[in-house]
């Protein structure tokens, strides 16, 4: 079998005299190879900087612009950008107009676009980025229109990945996921379809889907940051704490200043240097077992069962969390009803207040909460799904473990009771502070 020509990126970026979109595909062909192509490409981008350091005149403008395609293959998107600024011709504007709208600065970006056309770059091609502007602008009827007037771009990735968002932000999903699929048909390397067909399968709860279309998309650059934190949160689901860890110091590596990144990093680490022990997640699995049967499963006196229901107490977990002085300040509750509770824990190893003596932290059913009085307007708000706060995955799937379906049963939980789900820290409870507080709702208790 023949070995693989690895592409040189120094003769391709330093030493040849033009950079033009040939340019840019052969060093996205070249980190696709992997090995050692990204250090290579470092040591590169070091290497354009002394050009341009030493360029005087108009021949900065061409470092500017190899530069910044070095720069933008890395991840470094806002350093990119500043460079594009200060280049010149069709590629450098048509590639800040990308960058610039993928930062929703659609005026600048427009404004970009517009030199590239003018700058003979290909009419088409910007007319399919302007499509995406107008969706993401809310200007749907005119992304619909501008993309009929495009047909002849039907044989492109990007003219269908297009079009999937178009369907996607009219709720059309199973169209929108088709045109994702035939982008990917075309180009196997289109990152954003392979990114919105990985964010699909997650939305789906299809995780092993999301992870092979997240999986997929790391292979071609440049990286989305979207890829890396989402991946990561899954792996981190899965209990592949090393591959979490692994892509959450990716998008540092690329934005040193993503504190999103840094603290799901912190969570991702601690739970790899956790201790394992077999036997003991096994004695943990069997005790969890015991602390979920209900009470009701037990032959109790009537004032026994009413005194329990009172105090919302539905299993044998509940009733460890409770001491005999809660118990015995509970009205018409005395002695002998306590023996009787007590007998009854005895009988599965178990005693009153045992929870919260080791510090336990069982997860507890909740509920339906029961609303005061409330309008029909604030009915309406508070019967809404969850999934309209359109939380980060990591959120979402914290409201699925704790089977919340409403903003009502939301705003029933605690910051407390929420930190306790697992992979939920303060980044995802300050998110989902954020969302309730655009409905003028919070947490209970705050």
């Amino acid at each position: 079998m023949a070995e693989l020509m690895m592409i040189d990126l120094k003769a391709l970026l330093v030493e040849r005299e033009d950079c033009d979109a040939g340019t840019m595909s052969k060093v996205r062909e070249a980190l696709s190879q992997g090995g050692t192509q990204y250090r290579s490409l470092r040591d590169v981008t070091d290497a354009l900087r002394k050009r341009l350091e030493n360029a005087q005149g108009p021949a900065r403008k061409k470092w500017h612009l190899k530069l910044a395609v070095a720069l933008y293959y890395l991840g470094h998107t806002a350093e990119a950008i500043e460079h594009l600024r200060q280049a010149e011709g069709g590629l450098a504007n048509f590639l800040l107009g990308k960058l610039l709208a993928a930062r929703n600065e659609y005026a600048e970006a427009l404004e970009a676009f517009d030199r590239a056309r003018k700058a003979n770059y290909n009419s088409d091609l910007v007319d399919l980025q302007l499509v995406g502007i107008y969706r993401a602008q809310g200007q749907l009827d005119k992304a619909r229109a501008a993309l009929k007037g495009l047909q002849k771009m039907a044989h492109t990735a990007e003219y269908h990945y297009q079009l999937a968002c178009l369907h996607l932000a009219e709720g059309e999903r199973q169209q929108g996921i088709e045109a994702l699929e035939k982008a990917v048909q075309i180009d196997p390397g289109h990152t954003a379809a392979l990114f919105q067909l990985g964010h699909a399968a997650d939305l789906s709860g299809n995780d092993e889907d999301a992870i092979g279309y997240y999986e997929r998309a790391l292979k071609y650059p440049p990286i989305h940051i979207g890829t890396l934190k989402n991946l990561g949160i899954l792996y981190e689901d899965k209990e592949m704490y090393d591959k979490a860890v692994e892509c959450f110091r990716r998008v540092l590596t690329a934005r040193p200043h993503d504190e999103q990144a840094r603290l799901y990093l912190k969570d991702a680490e601690a739970s790899l240097t956790m201790h394992y022990d077999p036997g003991q997640e096994k004695e943990s699995a069997l005790n969890k077992q015991v602390m979920e049967i209900p009470v009701t499963d037990f032959e109790l006196s009537v004032r026994s069962r009413n005194c329990l229901k009172k105090m919302n107490i539905k299993t044998l977990g509940d009733v460890t969390r409770v001491s005999r002085e809660q118990l015995l300040s509970s009205k018409n509750f005395g002695e002998t009803s306590l023996a009787e509770i007590e007998e009854m824990l005895a009988s599965k190893g178990l005693r009153l207040g045992q929870s919260l003596e080791q510090g336990q932290r069982h997860e507890r059913r909740f509920p339906t909460p029961q609303m005061g009085p409330v309008s029909e307007q604030e009915a309406a708000i508070l019967n809404k799904p969850v999934s309209e706060l359109n939380l980060s995955v990591r959120a979402r799937k914290c409201m699925t473990r704790l089977g919340i379906n409403t903003l009502g049963e939301l705003t029933h939980r605690t910051a407390d009771e929420l930190l306790e789900a697992k992979n939920f820290g303060q980044t995802s409870l300050n998110e989902v502070r954020e969302k309730l507080a655009a409905y003028g709702l919070h947490l209970r208790g705050e």
